[in-house]
């Protein structure tokens, strides 16, 4: 964290500069008031009208240099919050995708937005206190030595124990601090469950039952707000119970001067100082386990899990011939899912995967896809080792085609390009090769025609259209397509299957659908069946088998 705060020096140290002008004014006032008594004391109406004059000039200054220590902080705060956002961001989107699937997508929303809030709302609120504070104590103890060497002493010593006080709250306040982020997740992917299904709630009449559910997360997450704040306000009450204590102390032994000759306006710069570190001296500790629990919010949303990918980077992705599957087994959840199975994907061929629903075929494209690498056997390429081929590498040759397709609202050409700089020329031409030739001439701005969110605006064959030229546009050497047409009509579903099947690549389909004339042109067939593979050429399933 020290390194996000350093990242602008300048900025940093005109903060700091700004945390410590409200004290060099609150000094600055007391020192005018104790003149002021001390005035009052000599009985001399000069020395009064100087002092007076002194005074209201120290209000307004201390005004005008209050409002540039605000926009100094805040000019500070901002431009932090902001690379706060992006490290998070980055950490997010430069997770494996094997990493990334072990939380909810609602967990990193809440990273991103609840555990950035927090950290700003509590961090900063509490640095310039510990900033000010400190300078406060350091300051007042120094002139209070000059004034009083044996009251600067006592106090020192009351700081030790407040200190080890504070020591005692430090690690559980950063565990509630904790507890209280991940209820804001739990709570965030509640939401969005209910938000997301909303429609199946109301038309199976269950919504009381899901808003009971969401009331309970509410409830924990403001419990766990409650026992934070609690638990903080019981330090700084503890710490208070404390400085009190002395302070009437001093205050008592002050006046007991009094009679030994002690003029006014010592005993009351005395006891304003001697206050100001009491009680600077409450807060520091208490604040200082605040800042603490910020910094273990900072470290878990920018710092990245060590987590170990057993996918290498030293090979690049170079698929000339076979893509081989030898003697693979795999067990999900304890539940045996492949059995020792052994295929290949031929350079250049069609390839159908069919099995029932349970099968297995989409556990098998993550495990063809470089996403699930624990398996038992291996996969090659062309005898090279996939699990040491750059991940980077592999994905700039392969492209996918889901059921559902995610459109960016954004320009049809940046949802094609994928915000790439392919030219509009290659844009147009994967769009003819992907049967939209007719839907982009209807549109009057062509390409440059905006796509509403999640392409609301266009109906599922055209979706699927865009997802293919996609995978054109990016002359993918290997395209995998889970179910695309599964959510189609007929119509659409043999339009899609048809271009599928005349793409100059290698293409690998799960479906379930049989289109007459169609599906009887891909060139092998797998059949996965009680985690055994079987392979057939495609006339001789077809011949054999209706699906």
């Amino acid at each position: 964290m020290k390194e996000l705060l350093l990242e602008r020096k300048g900025k940093f140290v005109l903060y700091i500069i700004a945390c410590f002008i409200p004290v060099i004014i609150q000094l600055t006032q007391t020192g005018v008031i104790a003149l002021v008594f001390q005035a009052v004391g000599n009985k001399s109406m000069d020395d009064l009208k100087v002092v007076g004059v002194a005074a209201l000039g120290v209000v307004i200054l201390g005004g005008i240099l209050n409002i540039f220590s605000r926009l100094m902080r805040i000019s500070y705060v901002r431009d932090v919050i902001l690379t706060l956002r992006i490290k998070a961001f980055n950490k997010i989107v430069n997770m494996s995708y094997k990493q990334f699937n072990k939380k909810s997508r609602e967990v990193y929303v809440s990273n991103l937005i609840n555990d950035v809030n927090t950290f700003e709302s509590s961090f900063f609120r509490t640095l310039i206190y510990v900033i000010s504070q400190v300078f406060m104590y350091v300051v007042s103890l120094a002139i209070l030595v000059v004034i009083n060497w044996k009251i600067a002493l006592i106090i020192f010593s009351v700081s030790i124990l407040v200190l080890l006080i504070s020591k005692f709250y430090e690690k559980r306040t950063i565990r509630y601090q904790e507890d209280v982020s991940t209820a804001n997740e739990k709570f965030t992917v509640d939401v969005s469950n209910i938000f997301n299904g909303l429609e199946i709630l109301k038309l199976n009449n269950i919504e009381d039952t899901f808003l009971s559910k969401n009331k309970s997360a509410i409830k924990n997450l403001e419990h766990k707000k409650f026992k934070f704040n609690i638990f903080t306000s019981f330090q700084l009450y503890s710490n208070s119970a404390i400085g009190n204590f002395v302070i009437i102390g001093i205050m008592i032994y002050m006046i007991y001067q009094i009679q030994t000759g002690l003029n006014y306006g010592v005993m009351l710069i005395s006891i304003q100082l001697s206050g100001n570190i009491i009680f600077s001296l409450v807060n520091i500790f208490p604040l200082v386990n605040k800042l603490k629990a910020s910094a273990a919010i900072f470290k878990k949303i920018t710092v990245a899990e060590n987590v170990i990918e057993t996918n290498g980077s030293e090979n690049s992705f170079e698929f000339n011939n076979l893509f081989n599957i030898n003697d693979v087994s795999f067990s999900y959840d304890s539940k045996k899912v492949f059995k020792s199975i052994n295929f290949s994907f031929e350079k250049g061929k069609k390839h159908l995967i069919n099995g029932p629903s349970g099968s297995g075929k989409s556990t098998l494209f993550k495990l063809v896809s470089h996403i699930i690498d624990d398996y038992e056997g291996s996969i090659d390429v062309d005898g090279v080792d996939l699990k040491s081929v750059s991940t980077s590498s592999f994905n700039e040759k392969v492209s996918y085609v889901y059921q559902d397709v995610f459109l960016f609202e954004a320009t049809l050409k940046e949802n094609i390009s994928l915000y790439k700089s392919y030219t509009d020329e290659e844009v147009i031409a994967a769009c003819n090769n992907a049967g939209l030739k007719d839907f982009v001439d209807s549109l009057d701005e062509g390409i440059y025609t905006m796509i509403s969110e999640n392409g609301k605006n266009l109906s599922g064959g055209e979706r699927q259209r865009i997802s293919i030229a996609r995978a054109l546009c990016k002359k993918a050497e290997i395209i995998f397509v889970d179910e695309a047409t599964s959510a189609l009509n007929d119509e659409f579903g043999r339009q899609i299957e048809a271009t599928l099947l005349s793409l100059d690549a290698t293409v690998i389909t799960i479906s379930h659908k049989y289109f007459e004339g169609i599906t009887n042109k891909y060139d092998i067939v797998f059949e996965i069946k009680d985690g055994f593979m079987t392979t057939f050429k495609g006339k001789d399933y077809f011949g054999e088998v209706i699906l």
